[in-house]
């Protein structure tokens, strides 16, 4: 069996699961579970596949052809998705093309299931390629379901625009995405001698590894609330806030936390935030020094010094 989606199915586990999924908390979970976890699959080795829907319809439709393709003739895939994130358009798509053999629907899912033809119908491969890499508007490389794909958002042009230009020593973006913020502090601050791309999507950390070319640059794939490197003198972030639709601060909280632990005593933060999160008791716990660097209405970034942590470097 084939898994493709979050962590939520890491109960599926045993020597015939293969976990697909490219998003390092998950990774990290799956294997200390005991499970067996890969960036794709082998095509055409798999008797059971299952695609757990992301929110990205374009994606979605991505994954699907990618699970038919890891199938033999005649294996089942299942599809299992919320209508919130467009299982509904997903079957119609899935119904133009394939034979669905059934469709279950409980609360607000459904799962549908169907056979692999072969051969494979040729629309899978448009699916395929709409999902792939591709230049957006402003030519940097992205795809769909990486966070803010068509072109930069406005709270990282925000921060982007309060960088400081005289920034020298050890940089860190965290929760980097494609790249947008590092290319950009790169250019702005020639005074840096590195910075560290942090990004827990494995294909957005690629597309930032082709974003991002100057020297100065490293890339990891690693979950930002858990990374251990520096210790650094500036760390900049545009962190996410959303667990599937849900806001969810705890994840910007959990990055402000993280981030004092990574500065050097005279180290400063900068994160962009929408306005109406509530950052500002983290920023008080986790720094001696903090306060509001300016404010839009609809964004705030906010800096801070002096991290309150005991996990520093003078």
């Amino acid at each position: 069996m084939v898994v493709f989606g979050p962590s939520d199915v890491v109960r599926l586990q045993g020597a015939e699961v293969l976990h697909v999924t490219g998003f390092r908390p998950d990774h990290d979970r799956i294997v200390a579970a005991g499970g067996k976890v890969a960036l794709d699959a082998p095509l055409g080795h798999a008797g059971l596949a299952v695609v757990c829907l992301p929110r990205n319809r374009v994606e979605g439709l991505g994954r699907i052809a990618q699970a038919l393709a890891a199938l033999t003739p005649g294996g089942i895939l299942f599809v299992d998705g919320q209508k919130t994130d467009g299982i509904d358009t997903a079957l119609k798509k899935m119904r133009s093309a394939l034979a669905v053999m059934g469709v279950a629907s409980k609360a607000h899912g459904k799962i549908a299931w169907l056979q692999r033809p072969d051969p494979l119908p040729p629309v899978l491969a448009e699916w395929r390629a709409n999902a792939a890499p591709r230049p957006n508007a402003d030519g940097f490389l992205t795809a769909p379901g990486m966070f803010s794909a068509d072109g930069l958002d406005p709270a990282s042009a925000l921060l982007i625009e309060n960088f400081p230009s005289n920034a020298t020593g050890l940089a860190a973006d965290l929760g980097a995405g494609w790249g947008a913020l590092s290319a950009a502090l790169l250019t702005q601050a020639p005074g840096l001698t590195g910075l560290d791309l942090v990004e827990a999507d494995h294909a957005a950390l690629q597309a930032a590894q082709t974003n991002v070319t100057d020297t100065r640059a490293r890339f990891h794939w690693a979950d930002a609330t858990r990374w251990g490197g520096g210790p650094y003198d500036l760390i900049v972030a545009n962190p996410p806030f959303h667990v599937a639709r849900t806001a969810e601060p705890s994840l910007g909280q959990a990055f402000i936390r993280t981030a004092a632990n990574l500065l050097r005593p005279k180290g400063r933060l900068l994160m962009v935030a929408n306005r109406q999160l509530p950052y500002e008791a983290s920023f008080e716990a986790a720094f001696h020094s903090w306060s509001p660097l300016t404010t839009t209405t609809h964004y705030k970034i906010l800096t801070a010094t002096r991290p309150r942590s005991t996990r520093r470097a003078a």
